[in-house]
């Protein structure tokens, strides 16, 4: 069930994710709030899920991971106790940092980061010892990195204007 939000958690949570760095303080005077009453909102978002968990976006490349790769998953065998092993050895890999389950012709779509070859090679032969068919994709460059939510209610997307039909 989605938590309700007002235009003040709005105000909050738009600004968290263009700087999650910000002082309470700071957004205390964005909202108009006392930082009391800041603060109250920001841990009713955090304790609702709404806010999951507020960290530093680390540049892969800039940390010393050369190489970023996709990689869709298909398990062998469809079981939940199957699934839970595969799942579990997946958490257990530090070099995998995002996992979704997806529906489609694949089960998984993991992003994989590694320093070298070898060390994505190690990464790439234990997730196929739990019995899973990997194929990676290799990152090339970002076409637009993570974004926040579009969290205004009344920004829609606009479609292309029509052009006039030219009479016949």
């Amino acid at each position: 069930m989605a938590f309700k939000l007002d235009e003040v958690d709005l105000q909050l949570l738009e600004a968290l994710q263009a700087d999650a760095d910000r002082t309470n303080v700071e957004l205390a005077r964005l909202t108009g709030l006392s930082p009391a009453a800041t603060l109250h909102r920001v841990r009713a978002l955090k304790e609702s899920g709404v806010i999951r968990i507020i960290r530093a976006h680390v540049d892969p490349a800039a940390a010393g991971f050369a190489l970023q790769v996709y990689v869709m998953a298909t398990l062998t065998r469809h079981d939940p106790r199957y699934e839970r092993i595969f799942e579990d050895q997946v958490r257990a890999l530090p070099q995998v940092i995002s996992a979704e389950n997806i529906a489609g012709e694949n089960d998984y779509l993991l992003s994989i980061v590694a320093r070298d070859v070898t060390e994505l090679q190690q990464a790439l032969s234990r997730l196929t010892a739990r019995g899973a068919r990997v194929v990676t994709y290799l990152r090339l460059g970002e076409v637009k990195p993570p974004s926040p939510l579009p969290l205004d209610p009344a920004a829609t997307v606009q479609s292309a204007p029509r052009r006039p039909r030219s009479p016949r």
